[in-house]
């Protein structure tokens, strides 16, 4: 996943919560920060009250925390092989 932008999504004029929604759409823990820095970037020059800056701030929000722990680790196989210890700090 790049951070490069969608041009017609930069040259629209002006940014729409459908924006947010197709970024957001299927986040994951690996690519968490990548989406955060572009819904950061597109909602920058928003004002405070903007329906698209208010739900980019949320989104924002929980992409931070999902990229610090959504990472789960699963149950040690039948074989005696040890658990591994989570990559998250909680």
């Amino acid at each position: 996943m790049s951070q490069a932008e969608d041009p017609r999504r930069i040259s629209a004029p002006e940014v729409t919560l459908e924006d947010i929604h197709q970024l957001m759409g299927a986040s994951t823990p690996h690519f968490a920060l990548q989406i955060r820095n572009r819904i950061a970037a597109l909602i920058a020059k928003l004002p405070p009250e903007h329906p698209a800056r208010v739900a980019g701030e949320r989104e924002i929000a929980r992409l931070e925390t999902l990229s610090r722990s959504g990472q789960d680790v699963g149950e040690a196989a039948d074989t005696g092989e040890e658990r591994l210890p989570s990559l998250s700090a909680g």
